[in-house]
């Protein structure tokens, strides 16, 4: 059974503007996401930010970018996409 994967407004407005090659990295990260769901450890640095919300990055170097998901519980199997861009302003 797969994830299902949402973005929020604000995540997907901020999507739109990412340079391409992030956006086709965040793409795999979405399909991986649905694939084996939210905890993706086969992703660089790939974080547990407290109960049920991860991060990982999907450009190093500078700047880098960022993911920043929540997982909603487990049975109903939905994750939410809630902020996508660089480090620096990423909701830690």
């Amino acid at each position: 059974m797969s994830w299902t994967v949402q973005f929020t407004v604000k995540s997907s407005k901020q999507a739109a503007r990412l340079p391409h090659a992030v956006r086709e990295a965040l793409r795999l990260l979405v399909a991986d996401i649905r694939a084996a769901g939210p905890v993706r450890g086969n992703w660089p640095n790939h974080g547990k930010l407290g109960k049920g919300r991860h991060h990982c990055h999907l450009k190093k170097g500078r700047p880098t970018y960022v993911a920043v998901w929540q997982s909603e519980a487990a049975s109903i199997r939905v994750v939410e996409v809630i902020y996508v861009g660089t480090h620096g302003k990423a909701p830690y």
